[in-house]
């Protein structure tokens, strides 16, 4: 085992920040380190909050460090932020929003770039998890960047979805329908203390009411984070959420995985061939070929694939 899972597993906590910057950043020896830590996690209750920017979320999250941590519970927090169009870091509006809580013992907070990926969250999410959750933290809170109805990745990391609405969307309910809505196992109607509030959750009822009568129906609570009004409903909610059959998660879970193996091939696969003559230079000659329509992409990435197949280990593409 490399000497910082070591370090990781023994709870050393400059060796889980040094860690995550090299998984964040695909510096070796990161898949050394993930190899050694995924036998180790799986214990974690992952919960994802997501929603519109504005609607609350990060002081959501701030509510549910401290209901966990007043529980004895070990918290990490990803707080994913958009990209600095500068230097391409996060902007650590979140880290600095919980600075109180990331002095605390048992609590760990980072934020991450998206770097340009789509979705809500960013790149190794996933992997910066699996860490957390090997290093002992045992609930992981995700609050994702708040890009609306695309933002539909952090389904297939959490095991609980909050979904944060509040009064004078508008229309943005009908809107999110598409896409998000159909993610969340809460939806939490945020502000509700303004006016609006009672509309925001009718909407969803009707939205809900669309649903085929075998469909689980989500719970709608109501909650004024800023206060904390409703926060014991929200709590109570997610236990019983839980609880819930075995056989839901487990299914959530394969297709969690299913899609992470996937990904780990195309994303393998790729520097494989970068590394045997996909170079820039090589793509960017290509794509001119395609523009003029010399080469066809589809033949020229099969003969990529054969070349790579026939040459193994030990030659390159073009040999």
């Amino acid at each position: 085992m490399n000497t910082l899972s070591q370090r990781i597993i023994a709870g050393d906590v400059r060796a889980l920040s040094r860690a995550l910057t090299l998984v964040e950043d695909r510096s070796e020896p990161y898949l050394e380190i993930l190899n050694d830590l995924y036998r180790h996690a799986g214990g974690a209750v992952t919960i994802g909050i997501t929603g519109p920017p504005g609607a609350g979320k990060s002081t959501l999250v701030d509510r549910l460090i401290g209901h966990y941590h007043g529980r004895g519970r070990r918290i990490g927090v990803v707080a994913v932020d958009p990209s600095s169009a500068f230097s391409g870091g996060a902007i650590l509006g979140d880290r600095i929003r919980m600075q109180d809580w990331a002095m605390k013992e048992n609590v760990f907070i980072r934020s991450m770039a998206t770097r340009g990926h789509m979705g809500g969250l960013a790149p190794a999410t996933d992997d910066i998890l699996t860490v957390l959750d090997a290093a002992g933290y045992d609930v992981l809170l995700v609050e994702t960047v708040g890009v609306g109805q695309d933002e539909v990745d952090i389904v297939r990391e959490a095991d609980t979805v909050l979904l944060v609405l509040v009064p004078g969307m508008g229309d943005e309910v009908q809107a999110l329908k598409a896409g998000v809505m159909e993610i969340a196992d809460v939806f939490v109607v945020n502000k509700a203390d303004r006016e609006g509030a009672d509309r925001v959750e009718r909407e969803l009822k009707q939205l809900l009411a669309l649903s085929p009568d075998d469909a689980p129906r989500p719970p709608i609570v109501r909650t004024v984070a800023s206060s904390g009004e409703g926060m014991e409903d929200l709590t109570a909610a997610l236990d019983t959420l839980a609880g819930a059959d075995g056989d839901a998660a487990r299914k959530r879970l394969r297709d969690k995985y299913r899609h992470k193996f996937l990904n780990l091939l195309k994303d393998r696969f790729l520097a494989r061939m970068r590394g045997r003559g996909l170079s820039d230079a090589a793509i960017d000659a290509h794509v001119e070929a395609f523009l003029d329509r010399r080469e066809a992409p589809y033949s020229v990435a099969e003969a990529y694939l054969e070349r790579l197949f026939q040459t193994g280990a030990g030659g390159g593409v073009g040999s």
